[in-house]
């Protein structure tokens, strides 16, 4: 498979590791669009949301759980964006379920 997440995930490819488990890894965007940009991706390659299943949903639950946690860790006490892209008209660019976890300042109303 060449999905670069899957390399960043076996460690072909660096990355700032913000938090990881055995379920997630998520790690600071390389070209953030807010002060704090993270993205959080199933160690599991799922494409995108309508990928995910009843087989794998379960971690997607713990991907949700874990978030508050992250953004906590990151200093967003004052809120943040989960946002997700799923398919070619929602300009998802990687074919790797993920979500952007986006704040630090206030966000516009239409980013996202």
């Amino acid at each position: 498979m060449d999905c670069i997440f899957c390399k960043i995930i076996a460690g072909e490819i660096p990355s700032k590791k913000a938090y990881e488990d055995e379920y997630m890894l998520a790690f600071h965007d390389i070209n953030p669009q807010a002060p704090v940009h993270i993205l959080v991706i199933p160690k599991a390659h799922i494409p995108s949301v309508d990928g995910v299943n009843a087989d794998n949903s379960t971690v997607v639950a713990k991907i949700f759980e874990t978030i508050p946690k992250i953004a906590k860790e990151a200093g967003l006490t004052n809120g943040y964006r989960v946002i997700t892209n799923c398919g070619d008209d929602a300009c998802q660019t990687v074919k790797h379920l993920h979500f952007h976890i986006m704040g630090g300042k206030k966000l516009p109303e239409n980013m996202g």
